[in-house]
């Protein structure tokens, strides 16, 4: 069973960095696609980011390309997003995606 943790939201000023958690069980994690997934208040879902793990190739939406990083630690068996120079509208529910499966989420706010 796939399981997916998400951890390490919280409220930032804007300009802020946060480092996103994603803990992985249950599949193949170094065989993966893994990707962050974000959802605003009123909104649909985002896609925001995805890495290959075996190759390390990643991909962003437009709004976040040169402020976020996303990455993986094969050992460890955990995702991470990496988000600099915040801005409010980053804010939002972040969930890690794997195997077509969502994790719980975790709470992003950026005050201004």
């Amino acid at each position: 069973e796939v399981q997916l943790v998400e951890s390490g939201g919280g409220l930032v000023q804007s300009g802020g960095s946060l480092r996103l958690y994603c803990a992985a069980s249950g599949f193949t994690f170094r065989s993966s696609d893994m990707s962050w997934v974000r959802q605003a208040p009123g909104k649909g879902p985002e896609w925001v980011s995805t890495i290959n793990i075996d190759g390390g190739s990643s991909y962003y939406v437009d709004s976040v390309k040169g402020r976020f990083t996303i990455s993986a630690d094969n050992a460890k068996n955990t995702l991470y997003l990496q988000m600099n120079s915040l801005k409010p509208e980053d804010s939002a529910v972040y969930y890690c995606r794997a195997r077509g499966v969502l994790g719980q989420g975790t709470q992003v706010t950026v005050s201004s």
